[in-house]
């Protein structure tokens, strides 16, 4: 169990950089106010520019918190708070070291490559169960109660700070930062199902006692042994029902050629896969 929470902790640290770099190095100086904390955040720099946007960052997150907490349980908020915190950390130390970095000023490139990372960024968050803070937390919750998917619940609470964006840096800017939105809803749940998908495979074969081995001993994974039988053999028969990620289906694949190469195999892909040994049914 610590193990799996240093696991979880150590994941979101990684995530948070690769958001904290796509906000440094490609929002920030593109102004692109793409929804979100940070976006709320380069808003209100503009408007009020005596206080920076890592420190609007981390005050904005603090009113969350409490939001967090009341409605997604200690753990969610304990793994926001590192989150949020660690994020204003690294943007901080990023600004004092590199200061105002402008890798290019093509906003196509800014907006590709900025959502590209923090797309990447955020699935890894919210796959282990955190947040990067702020309107996470709001999207969080629309999921939790009204089930909707998490890009989306993400994408319909930062429209209404992109539509600010247009209001405050104009229609080519207010553009891009609503393209970035659109393209970072769908992007995290692609990754977050890429991530969690899974081969659902059921055997028929004479050596099903040495795959059900193999399976267990070999793969140390469990499976389900069905009574089947046989419509044209008119016999009974084993069916062993199987869940692998994809390396241990190849490993499976290549044993039964060995043992069996007769066998027959149906092999389906699954988007999600909860319980013991994959996700931890419990989070949700």
């Amino acid at each position: 169990m610590k193990k799996n929470v240093v696991r979880d902790y150590c994941m979101i640290a990684v995530g948070v950089v690769l958001v904290a770099f796509a906000l440094h190095f490609f929002y920030f100086p593109a102004n692109l106010a793409a929804g979100g904390i940070s976006g709320l955040a380069i808003i209100l720099e503009q408007l009020f520019p005596a206080i920076s946007r890592p420190t609007y960052i981390l005050i904005m997150n603090l009113i969350f918190f409490a939001i967090g907490f009341m409605f997604l349980g200690k753990v969610f908020g304990a793994k926001t708070i590192f989150a949020s915190f660690f994020m204003t950390g690294v943007l901080e130390v990023l600004h004092r070291t590199m200061g105002n970095v402008v890798l290019t000023n093509d906003m196509f490139l800014n907006t590709f490559y900025g959502t590209l990372l923090a797309s990447v960024g955020m699935a890894i968050v919210f796959n282990y169960n955190g947040s990067t803070g702020g309107t996470d937390i709001i999207a969080k919750i629309l999921r939790k109660y009204l089930h909707v998917d998490l890009g989306k619940a993400l994408l319909a609470v930062d429209f209404v700070i992109t539509a600010g964006g247009f209001l405050v840096f104009g229609w080519e800017v207010g553009l891009f930062s609503l393209l970035s939105v659109l393209i970072n809803g769908n992007l995290i749940d692609r990754f977050i199902e890429g991530t969690r998908t899974a081969k659902e495979i059921m055997i028929i074969s004479k050596q099903s006692e040495a795959i059900r081995k193999f399976i267990i001993e070999d793969l140390d994974r469990g499976c389900t042994i069905l009574t089947g039988y046989g419509g044209y053999t008119k016999e009974d028969t084993n069916v062993i029902y199987v869940v692998l990620n994809r390396r241990d289906y190849i490993e499976l694949r290549n044993f039964i050629k060995v043992v069996d190469n007769r066998a027959f195999l149906s092999v389906n892909e699954v988007r999600e896969v909860l319980g013991e040994g994959y996700q931890d049914i419990a989070i949700f």
